[in-house]
């Protein structure tokens, strides 16, 4: 205990240097929004490298599991290949048709490739980092999407990577449709269960039956209309009686999301643009009439 004493009577003003210097770090971070917005963004960077090489190991030692995953999906492909070959000869019907609300979807626009190299779908507020940045053209309030439907919308970005917020976040919501029908509401999940999600404020006139497949409505400038989102599960009436709120079943399984596409819509950023220039200027003219 003596010797204790000694050392830190020694070396008591390095201790005070040190605790002043954590002191003021802390302050100056927590209250100015600048350095505040470049700390997050540095520890963002290296965060997103860590988990980049920790994925990059993980995968590596999976890849048994993931050949298994490939050849199952693979039969599970030829199998549904070999059923749509047979509807088409009962039903004379071009098998294209299947496919080409998907593909017009999203084939006018940029596809930025990238990769989830860290994620998670048991919070309530659930985030993922992929790789590609600023460096690659990835900005704030992008759309994100894979082969199966809508991912959720790019929140913050550095050089080399970016975090998304998913569609498993409470604070994520998406004006979608009802394919075929154009009655729209948004979708939103409150935690729970990571294969389902809820849209809100559906008219209540709308027709909308069990089986019904829900796509992006195109009303933003965020995700054009026709992505897939995923297909109703259950009808029910909001709390207030209003309205509908639909249970679907989304179209992506977020636990295996390992390839992506940033959605580089610079028409749909445009077109946002000019709507919400109309808008305040509506707005201007009530306010002096």
């Amino acid at each position: 205990m003596k010797n204790l004493l000694d050392f830190i009577t020694k070396h008591y003003h390095w201790m005070l240097f040190l605790l002043l210097e954590i002191i003021s770090g802390f302050m100056l971070f927590r209250y100015n929004s600048y350095q505040g917005s470049v700390w997050v963004s540095s520890a963002n960077a290296v965060t997103g490298k860590i988990n980049e090489w920790r994925s990059g190991v993980t995968q590596f030692f999976n890849l048994t599991e993931r050949n298994a995953q490939l050849e199952q999906r693979n039969a599970q492909l030829e199998q549904q290949l070999s059923e749509l070959r047979q509807m088409a000869e009962e039903q004379q019907t071009d098998t294209l048709a299947y496919t080409r609300p998907s593909l017009q979807a999203v084939e006018s626009y940029e596809l930025i490739p990238a990769k989830v190299v860290a994620s998670s779908v048991s919070m309530r507020d659930n985030l993922f980092t992929i790789t590609g940045g600023t460096a690659d053209g990835i900005k704030p309030d992008m759309g994100v999407i894979c082969g199966t439907g809508i991912v959720g919308v790019v929140y913050m970005v550095s050089s080399h990577y970016a975090v998304v917020m998913p569609v498993l976040n409470s604070r994520s919501h998406i004006s979608c449709s009802i394919r075929g029908k154009d009655y729209f509401g948004y979708l939103s999940w409150n935690g729970g269960n990571p294969l389902t999600a809820f849209v809100d404020d559906m008219p209540r006139h709308a027709k909308v039956e069990v089986g019904d497949w829900v796509e992006t409505s195109g009303y933003s400038s965020i995700f054009p209309k026709g992505v897939s989102v995923g297909k109703v599960l259950a009808v029910d009436n909001s709390a207030d009686g209003l309205s509908y709120r639909l249970r679907v079943q989304l179209s992506t399984d977020f636990a295996c999301l390992r390839n992506v596409y940033v959605v580089k819509g610079e028409g749909l950023a445009e077109r946002f643009r000019l709507q919400q220039q109309a808008t305040d200027s509506l707005n201007m003219t009530k306010t002096k009439n």
